[in-house]
């Protein structure tokens, strides 16, 4: 009984449901980001190179035989998702610097704390303290 217990404490702390939502937003930029690089930043590239669909490029590896499809090499597919996940770091990337900024903004600044005079007794305390250390 006491799994369960822990179980549900830990299911309702704040941090499994900031991870779940974290997820599920993440989810949805993933889409828009995707969106972005194949509609709008390879289409310009594609057309630079002669109108190349990255997608398409692949090594044929072994020719369609009767009913069994060719097996191809799909690099162009690995080099959108390499141009994908560039795309996905990089807006990342600002958003947490820009999270940062605003954290760092609207922090009052912390004044460090001035170091404490000490009073003349102390500081002869303190003087004859490390001459006996000394002569030990």
């Amino acid at each position: 009984m006491s799994i369960l217990k822990e179980f549900r404490e830990f299911a309702v702390k704040g941090n499994v449901v900031d991870l779940a939502v974290g997820v599920i937003i993440g989810g949805a930029f993933g889409k828009i980001v995707s969106s972005l690089v194949n509609d709008i930043i390879m289409p310009p590239i594609g057309w630079l190179i002669d109108g190349v669909d990255f997608k398409d490029l692949a090594i044929v590896i072994q020719e369609k035989q009767g009913e069994a499809e060719a097996v191809l090499l799909k690099y162009g597919a690995f080099i959108q998702n390499v141009f994908d996940f560039l795309i996905i770091a990089a807006a990342v990337f600002a958003m947490v610097k820009l999270i940062n900024n605003l954290k760092k903004s609207s922090e009052p600044e912390k004044e460090e704390p001035k170091p404490v005079e000490l009073s003349t007794e102390e500081q002869l305390l303190t003087e004859i303290r490390d001459l006996l250390k000394k002569s030990n």
